[in-house]
């Protein structure tokens, strides 16, 4: 039993530091212990307390998710302690004057310094003011707009369509007949598309969805997936979700736009030389900007959509 359960503790403290090899955030963020900050242990004299924990698992994040919080800190220590040990060896090799250790140094440094003011810009820039004029601004192009909840059968050939669209004329249920002849995803569903708008869809099916009232059924239509039938099951003016459901996504968006646009004036201001380009080609404008940045992502979901 002591046996598997040292190997099991010294199994978790080697995926722990699986999961920070590489890294040299931990010895470049520690600084000088708080009055506050209990000792945990000393290895040769040198001090671990509880905020090297607790940066360490910051650090490690997924690594220790399924851990209860006794065991996170008991291994996140032991593996502190490993790392006291190991890197005084290092230091005794002379690693730390080669010139790949300064260049990983450097880089760590420097990414540290980055995240540390874009989460700063960011956390400035996120105030209830901001978050409420983008929403505002999205709830204008969403409201009033018109949704169309429709079902579909579709059928790759018109003969199969037109076939269809006769046992619907007879009286056939529409979902049942969708479950049967459809070969979309959601023949499972009915054919059930829940509500949409006109730009969700391709030009010929929103064409003729929008087209079509309340319980009719379409004539077969052609798109590039096949022949589909259609039949409208209501239609609604689109109401933008609350503030309260998008909160969370504005907070992110705003975030995210206020970073970049603080990277892109930096950027503007810099004088940035690139060797691997010829001289009169350009860098791409606004290299650093996220994707999540872009105007799309600042538009609240609605919470109504399946």
């Amino acid at each position: 039993m002591t046996t598997s359960f040292a190997t099991a503790k010294n199994g978790a403290r080697l995926l722990l530091a699986s999961a920070l090899a590489g890294s040299l955030a931990l010895g470049l963020l520690a600084g000088p212990a708080r009055a506050e900050d209990k000792l945990l242990a000393k290895v040769n004299g040198e001090e671990i307390h509880q905020s090297d924990v607790a940066l360490a698992e910051e650090e490690l994040g997924p690594s220790l998710a399924q851990m209860d919080q006794a065991t996170k800190d008991e291994n996140v220590l032991s593996f502190l302690i490993d790392m006291k040990i190991v890197s005084k060896a290092a230091e005794d090799k002379k690693i730390q004057d080669t010139d790949d250790f300064k260049k990983k140094i450097a880089f760590a440094r420097n990414r540290l310094l980055m995240d540390s003011l874009l989460a700063s810009e960011g956390k400035a820039a996120t105030t209830d003011q901001a978050m409420k004029k983008v929403y505002d601004d999205a709830s204008k192009q969403i409201a009033g707009e018109e949704e169309v909840h429709a079902r579909h059968i579709l059928v790759p050939t018109e003969e199969e369509a037109k076939k269809v669209k006769a046992e619907l004329d007879k009286g056939a249920d529409f979902a049942e007949l969708a479950k049967k002849e459809s070969k979309d995803p959601g023949a499972s569903d009915g054919g059930d598309l829940g509500f949409f708008t006109k730009d969700q869809m391709v030009p010929e099916f929103s064409k003729v969805a929008f087209a079509l009232k309340p319980g009719q059924i379409s004539d077969p239509v052609k798109t590039q997936f096949g022949w589909h039938i259609i039949k409208v099951e209501e239609k609604r003016t689109r109401k933008p979700p609350s503030f309260d459901q998008v909160k969370g996504q504005i907070e992110t968006y705003v975030q995210r736009k206020a970073q970049a646009d603080y990277v892109a004036k930096l950027r503007a201001g810099a004088k940035i030389e690139r060797m691997d380009q010829a001289a009169n080609t350009p860098a791409a404008p606004n290299a650093a900007k996220p994707d999540a940045a872009k105007p799309d992502a600042a538009k609240p979901v609605d919470a109504s959509k399946k």
